[in-house]
């Protein structure tokens, strides 16, 4: 049964400063305010973008679950009645650490999903979680994903299996990446019948340059809305009734 309220998600692409938790944490913050401002439920940032996709920093930027990075971030979704969610890596008290994603409640609750699929390589820096990420925001069910978790099939299935409403992926991806992950996301909304969303980097990180094009896929499997390349934006994601619209909205006051 389609969930008849409507929500808005704001996908952030934002610089991302090397290792810079700190200045990062108050991009953020900014970026949580202005989104907030213009009407979203939910605001969504890109794989790690707390601290870049730095994996050979992983084990000194891990994060414990009560970081106070988490509490300001966690403050904010209570100050701006929405849901937030970005990337860090956390700490794991018996081996590597994860490649996570921080939710944090308007209720002054925060959770974490932990990325269930690594990229080759990666695995020498962290270990992989083992549960699926479904939250309920204001009656439509979200299922989360890391960047390697949409290329597997079985990810998008198992959110499906449990009924979810939307598939939104935080990434690190590529200019010579997208237009393969642009066609699996498109595929995934078509075969599931899910509106598809993208969270994508802008800066240079981990040695990678990357290129923005957050954006959204309807279940036709075509895309609605995406941001112009690697500009600072918020592009919001109006989800009803299955149905998906949206718009881009350009930070232009906020300089990395």
């Amino acid at each position: 049964m389609t969930n008849s309220k409507s929500i808005t998600i704001a996908l952030a692409q934002l610089p991302v400063s090397k290792a810079a938790v700190d200045d990062n944490l108050q991009t953020h913050l900014a970026y949580i305010e202005r989104a907030a401002a213009l009407g979203a439920n939910v605001v969504a940032f890109p794989e790690l973008s707390l601290t870049g996709y730095e994996l050979s920093l992983l084990g000194q930027l891990a994060m414990h679950r009560d970081d106070a990075t988490f509490a300001a971030l966690t403050a904010a979704a209570v100050a701006n009645h929405t849901v937030v969610i970005a990337g860090c890596p956390l700490h794991h008290p018996n081996g590597k650490p994860h490649i996570a994603a921080v939710i944090c409640f308007p209720n002054g609750e925060h959770t974490f999903y932990l990325k269930q699929h690594l990229h080759e390589g990666e695995d020498v820096y962290c270990a992989p979680g083992t549960e699926s990420g479904l939250i309920n925001v204001n009656g439509t069910r979200i299922a989360l994903a890391v960047c390697a978790d949409f290329t597997h099939p079985s990810h998008a299935a198992t959110a499906a299996e449990q009924q979810a409403d939307v598939y939104l992926a935080s990434a690190l991806i590529s200019p010579g990446g997208y237009a393969k992950d642009a066609e699996l996301l498109a595929a995934i909304a078509k075969r599931h019948q899910l509106p598809v969303l993208l969270a994508n980097h802008i800066s240079n990180t981990g040695g990678w340059q990357t290129c923005g094009n957050s954006g959204c896929w309807n279940t036709a499997g075509e895309l609605t809305v995406k941001a112009n390349g690697t500009q600072p934006s918020l592009v919001l994601c109006r989800i009803h009734q299955g149905g998906i619209s949206g718009r881009v909205e350009v930070m232009t006051d906020l300089h990395s």
